[in-house]
Parts: C-alpha cells; sequence; structure tokens
C-alpha cells in the first residue's frame, strides 16, 4: 500500500503563520531554476524572508542557454517590487557534473522519471550545502511549481538533506493554490524569457520529438497539467 500523498501547501501555511509573529525575517536560501517559475515564489515568499537566489542549474543544455535564463534571473529580481530584499548569487555551470552524477546510464528514461529524480537531488545538495555554510534558517527551491515537478520526491529529498545538512528545509507545492497560473501571468507583465524545455539535452530532445508529432510539450504541456489539477480540486 502507497503511503498518502502529502499536502506540503499546508505544512507551508503552518510554517508561515510561525514566520509571521518574528520579530525579523528568517533567512531563506532559495534555488532557482529559472525566472518564470521563480516570478511567483518571490513575490508569495519575499513577504515572509530575507531570501538569496540561488542559480544552481548544470543540467543546462548549453551555457549559452544557462547564461539567458540567469539574466532573466538577474533583470526579474531587480524590476520586481519586493517587501524584503532579494540577493542573487550565481552558482558554476557543470554539465560535466550533471552528466556523471545524473545522466549517465539514465540518458533514455524518459522525463518525469529517475533522471529527473537524480537532478532535483544534485541541485538541491548544492543548495543545502550552501545555506548550512551561509547559517541559512531555510533552503528550498522553486521546481515544486511546475505541474510536471514531482512534489512529493522533491520534498522527500529535502527532507532528507535538512536532517544530513542540519538545516530546515521549507516545504512547499508553490502550483497550489493558482500558484503557476499567477507564474504565467508575471511573465506577461515582466515579458520573461519562458522556454520550451526543462533544460537538459534530454528534455530538449524530447520537446523536438513532441512537437514533431503535433502534441504539447514544454510551457504549453505545464498549462495543461495545471489545469487539469485545478479542475481536480
Amino acid at each position: 500500500m502507497q503511503n498518502p500523498k502529502v499536502n506540503y501547501q499546508i505544512l507551508l501555511d503552518q510554517t508561515l503563520r510561525e514566520i509571521g509573529k518574528a520579530e525579523k525575517p528568517p533567512t531563506l536560501l532559495l534555488h532557482a531554476c529559472c525566472a518564470p517559475c521563480s516570478s511567483y515564489v518571490l513575490e508569495y515568499l519575499s513577504r515572509y524572508f530575507a531570501i538569496t537566489l540561488f542559480y544552481y542549474n548544470p543540467n543546462i543544455e548549453s551555457e549559452a542557454e544557462f547564461d539567458k535564463r540567469f539574466r532573466e534571473v538577474e533583470r526579474l529580481v531587480a524590476e520586481m517590487p519586493m517587501e524584503h530584499p532579494v540577493r542573487v548569487v550565481r552558482g558554476t555551470y557543470e554539465p560535466e557534473r550533471f552528466y556523471e552524477e545524473v545522466a549517465r546510464g539514465y540518458e533514455h528514461v524518459p522525463e518525469g522519471g529517475e533522471r529527473c529524480f537524480r537532478c532535483y537531488r544534485q541541485r538541491l545538495t548544492e543548495a543545502a550545502q550552501m545555506a548550512a555554510e551561509g547559517a541559512y534558517d531555510y533552503f528550498t527551491t522553486t521546481l515544486s511549481i511546475s505541474p510536471l515537478k514531482n512534489a512529493q520526491v522533491l520534498n522527500a529529498i529535502g527532507k532528507e538533506l535538512a536532517e544530513t545538512y542540519g538545516v530546515g528545509y521549507l516545504f512547499s507545492d508553490f502550483k497550489k493554490r493558482g500558484g503557476y497560473q499567477r507564474s504565467i501571468e508575471l511573465s506577461k507583465i515582466y515579458s520573461l524569457y519562458r522556454q520550451n524545455y526543462c533544460g537538459c539535452i534530454y528534455s530538449k530532445r524530447e520537446q523536438e520529438e513532441r512537437a514533431s508529432r503535433g502534441e504539447l510539450g514544454g510551457c504549453a504541456a505545464c498549462a495543461a497539467q495545471a489545469q487539469c489539477e485545478e479542475n481536480k480540486k
């Protein structure tokens, strides 16, 4: 019998209620995958935390794409008003590390499977290490805003790493309560670049194959999945 799914939005609500009673905002190391996913999360969490946005994505298939997404993150933070200041840190581009630690042997696993889970772990581990070294109160990731990312797996990894590195993990499922739809609105408001694949060469190839078959992919697939989730509520 499978364990029931945890509602991580309820856990986040509980944490934010407690934080709201504090005299000063706690510190949060927030892993960012891209500007569109970061938009709603920053709008939401900057009311409660002093945030360092950590852009670490060795999975991205080219350095040009890596740099393009980072520049959009920087621009978003510069242009979007937030209650508490947000600092941006650019992680190292390490595609060889992604292949060795994540993709090797999993090249042909469909997107959304074990290769992606290993990718979650690699990026969250880097964030946890940085959070521990910087004595942050919490760390988390923007990844759960995507309807195509598995929030149950993300939060399970985050919980494990929090115990390993001795730093709090902020449980979340940012797609809940219209979070993904709000990220689309903010992307339009700030004219953000919205990539049509997750980042790695394998997701890019899958997207190209879907496009050749006339199927939805990338942000369009995310939007369709988000609407499906909303309709289930």
